[in-house]
């Protein structure tokens, strides 16, 4: 079974040191962001975080900021660490849709326990079913809904458009689709992309001008607003 994969925010090496060592006793994989914006950068760049504790005074993004960005495109489980133990800072972590909230200092042994637990509860509860502008994917299920009516895609279309609406608002290069999309060991041209993107847009009818051509690079998929 993979390891079970947690990003850990906090402007305080010390403190990283501290959450990562506990964690990686208990087999999980770490990585990690010494700042709110590297934090961004970490979570949507790897597809297989599973967890995040999030630290809330940091420089160039606070946690508050990095949780509001995340919770716009994923319900991933979300642990908030803070020296701050005001009701109305809870409060606005909960308004904000943050699973867990840890007042500093902490035992680390209970902080495991919270992110094993956490784990245990959303398993499977994530990323089954996407739903965005109109259009409804279920991964388990392999269906395409939009606007309430069901769409007969091809695997490669159905796996090309659950990979653009999971990186909304990520410009993605050709190379890059190629290699998630169609795998390290695929050979064939880049060209393969833009074919299986004029298809996929004509079958999703006006909902196809969600998936933007980024000149020169690839393409990006955002819901109009």
């Amino acid at each position: 079974m993979e390891r079970r994969k947690v990003l850990v925010v906090d402007d305080e090496e010390r403190m990283r040191k501290l959450v990562r060592d506990f964690l990686v006793k208990k087999d999980f994989q770490v990585v990690e962001a010494g700042d709110g914006e590297e934090a961004i950068d970490l979570f949507f760049t790897d597809k297989k975080i599973d967890l995040v504790i999030l630290d809330v005074m940091m420089p160039k993004m606070n946690g508050w900021e990095v949780l509001e960005t995340i919770r716009k495109y994923s319900k991933v489980p979300v642990i908030l660490l803070t020296a701050k133990a005001e009701e109305r800072d809870e409060l606005r972590g909960f308004d904000l849709g943050v699973d867990e909230y840890i007042t500093k200092p902490f035992s680390p042994k209970i902080l495991v326990a919270r992110v094993e637990a956490l784990l245990r509860r959303t398993v499977g509860d994530q990323s089954d079913v996407l739903d965005v502008g109109g259009i409804r994917i279920n991964k388990a299920a392999h269906t395409v809904i939009i606007d309430g009516k069901s769409l007969d895609l091809s695997f490669k279309e159905f796996e090309l458009l659950t990979y653009f609406v999971e990186n909304q608002g990520i410009a993605l290069s050709r190379e890059t689709i190629l290699n998630h999309v169609w795998n390290y060991n695929y050979f064939g041209d880049a060209r393969t992309i833009d074919t299986h993107v004029k298809k996929l847009r004509s079958k999703m009818g006006e909902k196809g001008d969600y998936i933007k051509t980024v000149w020169g690079m690839g393409y990006k998929f955002e819901v109009d607003q």
